[in-house]
This record gives structure tokens, sequence and C-alpha cells, in this order.
């Protein structure tokens, strides 16, 4: 099947076909009923509660809805109205008729997801509650995983299942073996077991082994789900109803799309095509930001930390999505370097407001998939760069970062600096911040660049704290940028992605490392075996009545 022009993230609840949401004081229930006539590409239908990546769109936009829209709500359930079905999980056809680029961009998106879920269960204390009111399998259950905790109904015929690998020659994709192991903790020999049967585990001994964390009878199943909600919201420290006061409308982005170029208020998005480049260009602020949260809660979708997060948000989604021959993504940034400061000023001061708390968890999550986007990243900070606080985290995430030194020209010169904010307000996917990674928590390094916060720091100044990759001076500026950009065109896009990522999570591991590191190398190595997808694959010939015939060597 050929891949559509393009994938749009932009979504709202009036354009929702496959969940709703339902608000009670401090718990909120997000419910899958997806209609299997609403796939966002043709040539499939999304029977039993199967999702595609337009289900996930969906589910993302109601996840944030839910952190800025209702800051009342303290926990979320996560359930089906289908009958006897919570989800079956990612379409079978739908990944046995996508292009390998299509399944490897839409499982990452889908653990992004998870992990968000995840991300705002640590730091916003919003828990989640799966309530697996049917049959629950692969993907679904991986939706499950992600959760905080898991109750499934005990009727004798509703299981949790992870049958990819019996099934379809493939792995659970979006983190489902790792957080069995790692999150979940059922013991190995039980896993091997469960992830190599196609029929699941039910009833007690899904407790037992771990699987869920309780199971309840239909008749008691609904009163049981509540409760655990009730219970883990004592827990959030977000408002709750008594003192939640105005959430914030998430209003559509402003956003122009030319044939190569992708503009908002804050983003400009520039593609070169013969030189397969973008450049992604992020602004400070305008003028001076609201200091009051009462000011900052009145400027609601258009405060600029939520505004700009939100809008290099979809611009990474859509160059990942839409733009892959791209392989080269140039940061640069612009604007009042003091304007920028105050804005990171500002997120300090009031971090502790549900608001702000809820725009850091987007600031850092934006800046995580930068992490792990399968994309060279060289930052440029040249004259008229806005390389501070928050925004140099995208020097700080980039593969090089290259800063113009002008010597002779001080007051045209590009200068960078450093807030409190580059120290642990926005860690990786690994849990370490940009800084730490860059300097292997060495004592030294990290001291001498925190020493530096909010001095402002020309080329040599940064080259000498470990900053800056090179400082070419300005007679060399535009061919060492240039022959860097070629040279990375004409190496392999994939020894180059393997390379990235390495580097890039060159230390410590999480849960979260391991899952991105495992879809990247095992599930992109499975999904081009002709095991999985040859003209007798199991994911090809799924569903249509032929037996799989494998390759028997283990390579």
């Amino acid at each position: 099947m050929s891949q559509p022009t393009t994938v749009n993230y932009q979504m709202e609840p009036s354009q929702y076909q496959h969940w709703s949401v339902k608000y009670e004081g401090e718990i909120a229930t997000l419910q899958l009923n997806i209609n299997e006539d609403g796939g966002i590409r043709p040539g499939y239908k999304l029977k039993l509660n199967s999702y595609d990546l337009g289900v996930d769109i969906e589910f993302y936009d109601a996840l944030n809805r839910i952190r800025f829209e209702h800051p009342e709500v303290k926990s979320v359930v996560v359930t089906s109205l289908k009958d006897r079905i919570f989800c079956s999980g990612a379409n079978i056809f739908m990944l046995g008729v996508s292009t390998h680029a299509w399944k490897v961009n839409f499982c990452k998106f889908t653990n992004e997801t998870r992990n968000g879920i995840e991300d705002s269960s640590r730091h916003s204390g919003l828990k989640f509650v799966a309530a697996v009111n049917g049959a629950c399998a692969g993907g679904g259950y991986e939706m499950a995983l992600a959760c905080d905790e898991i109750v499934l109904v005990d009727d004798r015929s509703s299981a949790v299942s992870l049958p990819e690998v019996p099934l379809l020659g493939v792995l659970p994709g979006t983190g489902g073996l790792t957080r069995v192991t790692d999150k979940r903790k059922v013991r190995h020999d039980h896993a091997d077991l469960f992830c190599t049967s196609v029929e699941g585990v039910r009833g007690q001994k899904a407790v037992d082994w771990r699987l869920v964390d309780e199971i309840a009878k239909p008749a008691q199943f609904a009163a049981a789900v509540h409760a655990r909600a009730s219970k883990a919201a004592a827990h959030c420290k977000r408002p709750g109803t008594s003192a939640a006061g105005q959430g914030v409308a998430l209003t559509p982005l402003k956003r122009v799309i030319g044939a190569d170029t992708l503009s908002y208020e804050y983003v400009q998005v520039a593609i070169d095509r013969a030189k397969r480049t973008a450049t992604l260009t992020v602004h400070a602020p305008k003028s001076a930001l609201p200091d009051t949260v009462a000011a900052i809660q009145a400027a609601g979708a258009n405060w600029y930390p939520l505004q700009m997060a939100r809008e290099l948000d979809d611009a990474i989604l859509n160059l990942r999505t839409n733009e892959l021959d791209i392989g080269t993504w140039l940061l640069k940034t612009a604007g009042d370097a003091k304007l920028a400061l105050q804005s990171d000023a500002i997120l300090a001061q009031h971090q502790d407001h549900w608001l702000v708390n809820e725009t850091i968890g987007l600031l850092r999550r934006t800046l995580a998939r930068v992490d792990v986007t399968s994309r060279s990243l060289f930052a440029l900070i040249d004259e008229g760069s806005c390389f501070v606080g928050t925004l140099a985290e995208l020097a700080f995430a980039a593969d090089r970062a290259y800063m113009l030194d002008l010597p002779d020209s001080p007051e045209k010169a590009p200068h960078i600096a450093l807030s409190e904010m580059n120290f642990g307000f926005f860690p990786m996917v690994n849990h370490q911040s940009r800084l730490q990674r860059r300097f292997y928590e060495e004592v030294g390094p990290l001291e001498g660049a925190r020493a530096a916060v909010g001095q402002s720091l020309d080329a040599q100044k940064a080259l000498a704290l470990g900053l800056v990759t090179a400082a070419p001076d300005d007679i060399d500026w535009a061919d060492e940028i240039r022959l860097a950009v070629e040279e990375r065109a004409a190496m392999s896009p994939d020894s180059l992605t393997g390379l990235e990522a390495n580097l890039r999570f060159c230390q410590k591991e999480s849960m979260e490392t391991r899952i991105f590191g495992r879809l990247s190398a095992w599930q992109n190595w499975i999904f081009n075996r002709p095991n999985a997808v040859g003209e007798k694959g199991a994911l090809k010939v799924y569903g249509k009545g032929e037996k799989s015939v494998f390759d028997l060597n283990r390579v």
C-alpha cells in the first residue's frame, strides 16, 4: 500500500471516531469504541477494537486535553464500550499492507504515547487504571500495561495475552515484553509461557503471575475499578475539584503548510530537498511574559512555553511521518535571549502550579521526541541565535553543535546561556539530563556548567566548557557546515540511525530506552525478515486461511 501524502496530527474531540471521554469529578474515563470503517488509510477494517495510527492520534489528543483542560482530574480509567472486548491491539491487516517505514513510525508514536502516560504518573501524579472488561490482546494489553494498575473482569473467558510471536512471527511492538518484566516483574519463565501462548492468561492465574492487579466478577467489576481509581486519585498532586480553577482549552494551532515549508508562530520548518535537510527554527518569546499564575492562566494556550511546545511537537511529528527522505535536521533558534530566560525563570518560579507543571511536562516529552527521532541532528548557533535555557536543550540534544566564532565582531557574535531548566527539568527517556549524558555525570564538567548559569557565553567560552562541538570562525563557517551536511547525506541512513541511537543513549538505561532500543533493533530486523513479511510470512498470511512457512535457520 502506498503511503498517503500527509498525516495530520492535529485533532479535536469533535473529530473523534474511536474514543469518548466521561468526566465525573476527579475521575475521567477514556472509552474505546473503535469504528471499524474509520481507518486512517483504506484497505482494512478495524475489527475487534483493533487500532491504527488514527486511533492513537485521538488517544494522544484526549490525554493532552485531560492534562490541560481538566485540572480537576486526578485519575483516568481506560476501558472499552464494546461488550466482552477491551482491545485486540494493532490491526493486523493494517500491518500486513503497510510499508516498513509506516510500521516503525506507527510503533514509535504509540510507544511515545504509552511512555507519556507513565511520564504523567511520575511527574504529575495523574494515575491510570486499565479496566479490562473483555478480551485484551497484543497492543491492547500493552495499553493496559502502560497504566499504573490493571483490573481484569473475571468472567471465565476474558484474558490478557501477547500473542504476536506465535500468531504473527513478530514481537509485541509497543513495549509489551519490556513492561512485563521491568515494570510488572513477571518471572521470566512465566513470561516465556505467556508470550508464546495464543490463549493468554485469565482469572486468578493472571493475578498470581502479576499480569494484572485484581480480578472482579462482572457484577462487582465497576465498583472495583472505581475503588482503585478513587484510591489512586488521593495521591495525585493535581488540584482536584475543590481548587482546580479553570482549565486551558487547547485551541487549534495556527499552521501554514507549503510545498517545502511548515510555519507556526514560534516554529518554522524549511526543507531543502536537494540537500535532504530540514531547518527547524524555534523562536524566543516576542514580548515580556505574564509572571503571575492568574495572568498565565488567562493567556491559556497562547502562553509562550505552552504554545511553542505544542508547535514544536506537531512539527516533529509531521517531519518524522511525512518527510522520510529528509535525513538531516538543522536546529536553529532566534529571538531575544533575555525574554527566553525570563520564560525559564517563570517556569521555575511557578513549577508547583498545575498548569506550569503540565507545560513543563509537555516540553519534557517533546524534547524527548527529538532524542529518539531517527534523523541526524546538527545545531547551528550563528548570528541572531537564541540557544539559551530551554532552547539550549535543542543544542544539547543534537549529535553535533556548531557555534560561530566572531572574535573581530563581538557585537554580532552569537552567545549561549544556561538556566536552571538545563539541570533536571527535562530529563531524557533514560532519566538523565542532557548535560548529565553529555558529561557522563562527571562532577567537574557539570560543576563548570552550573557555575556558568546566567552568563552569556561566546563561542570560545562555550567550547571551553564543552557545551558545543566546534567553533569555526566566519571564514570557515560556511564551508565547514556545508561539508558536514554533505558528508552526512552520503552515509547509509541505516547505519546512521544505529550510530545515533547508540551514542545518544550511551550510559544509563531505563525501561524506556530498552523499549526504544528493542523496537529499533529487534523489531526492525524481524519486520524485514521473510518469516514475518515474506510471501508466506506469518504477518502476510494471517486471516487468509493459509499456513505460514518459516525459514527454520536460526540467525
